[in-house]
């Protein structure tokens, strides 16, 4: 692992290690999106904060949720997604887990 303290590489490591699970990135509401075989969207880049869809009450969205500035993702303003959650740069160190959780909620 590199320097945590920059996003966009952080998030390329975490794309580049997940890719031979079939992992690809992409795009979703302009951001870089990581999707698994199916083309379904599990995680992305947003604004220096890793967005990972973890559904909605499960124990890892709750853990996440329990980081310092993680938040429910709200691309769109007063209407935040219940099964998204942002994870700031300072839990840069958390992202890959939280990929993976992602990744594997979706199978």
């Amino acid at each position: 692992m590199t320097d945590i303290t920059d996003p966009a590489t952080r998030y390329e490591e975490i794309a580049t290690d997940l890719a031979p699970q079939g992992v690809k990135r992409s795009t979703m509401f302009g951001m870089p999106c990581l999707k698994d075989v199916n083309g379904k969207a599990f995680a992305g880049l947003h604004e220096g904060q890793l967005v990972c869809r973890l559904g909605r009450d499960t124990p890892a969205l709750e853990e996440a949720l329990r980081l310092p500035g993680a938040h429910l993702f709200d691309p769109m303003g007063g209407r935040p997604m219940k099964d998204w959650v942002c994870i700031p740069d300072g839990s840069a160190g958390h992202w890959e887990n939280f990929a993976e959780a992602a990744l594997a909620a979706d199978r």
